[in-house]
């Protein structure tokens, strides 16, 4: 039996992957893929999450990251790895990520023991961490760590938050939800990305989401209002129940003290980037 708290483990992964995920929507990230000369926002996400698993293919891609239309993916893979090198990718992608926190933490939060310290104990929770069936969890361990705090930082916070996500995934296959339905079910929680901007960065399409929104009504899963039911709400709620038993090993290695240790740290610097303008107001608008 865990000695967690209940949903220690989620509430700790929630503020290290929204700070993990403020990269994805820097600029400097774009600049630096940019000088490279992979230009499109789709092409560079792609290359920059999916360079630790090497030059993968579309399908590998869509495989892992579950939730992009496959098409969309295929536009731009293989073909990026002609313009520059998985591990040219991720040499940019580190630059990036210095680039952004020293933009968004500043230095003297860098420089900080606090900073130092999430480190460590980011680290120590991803000892825990398994390979198995976690292809982007697996790929990114195989790098690696980052020397500075700051980088270490978010190289911790990245391998959880992939640990987690492929757990995630299984838990959504288990449960029924093909991508498109996935998506769907989020928004409707009320916690998900907005529609409009799913579907731009997505690359599906509207008929794509109001069909899956008539799967789930067939399912009674969603109300005509587009709303969740009763039976979608308890669903959705198993989806995460299961992603955290599934996820439970890092959070019980790290144990209840230090894992409310860091999610104290990781929501301090995770408000410190979003007052500083980390994430685009169209995304939940």
């Amino acid at each position: 039996m865990s000695s967690l708290p209940p949903r220690a483990g989620r509430r700790c992964h929630n503020s290290l992957n929204l700070l993990h995920s403020s990269v994805y929507f820097s600029p400097d990230l774009g600049s630096e893929l940019a000088r490279l000369g992979i230009e499109d926002a789709s092409a560079a996400y792609f290359a920059a999450r999916g360079a630790a698993m090497g030059a993968v293919g579309p399908g590998t891609v869509a495989a892992a990251f579950y939730n992009f239309n496959p098409e969309l993916v295929a536009q731009h893979l293989p073909a990026v790895w002609d313009i520059a090198s998985p591990e040219t990718v991720l040499e940019a992608k580190l630059r990036a990520v210095d680039r952004t926190l020293r933009r968004l933490l500043g230095e003297e939060a860098l420089a900080s023991e606090e900073l130092a310290e999430a480190a460590r104990l980011a680290l120590r929770a991803a000892e825990a961490c398994t390979p198995h069936a976690r292809p982007l969890y697996a790929a990114h361990a195989d790098l690696p760590v980052p020397k500075e705090p700051h980088l270490a930082y978010w190289h911790g916070a990245t391998l959880l938050r992939e640990h987690r996500g492929d757990g995630h995934l299984a838990a959504l296959l288990s449960a029924g939800l093909d991508p498109v339905e996935a998506l769907v079910s989020h928004t409707a929680t009320g916690k998900g990305a907005a529609p409009r901007w799913i579907l731009s960065t997505r690359g599906w399409r509207r008929t794509d989401w109001e069909a899956a929104q008539d799967r789930l009504r067939e399912r009674g899963l969603l109300d005509a209002e587009g709303e969740l039911t009763e039976a979608g709400t308890a669903l959705r709620a198993e989806v995460e129940d299961s992603t955290d038993r599934i996820d439970r090993a890092p959070y019980e290695h790290l144990g209840a003290e230090d894992v409310e240790r860091l999610t104290d740290l990781a929501r301090g610097f995770l408000m410190t980037v979003v007052a500083a303008g980390a994430f685009p107001e169209d995304v939940s608008g």
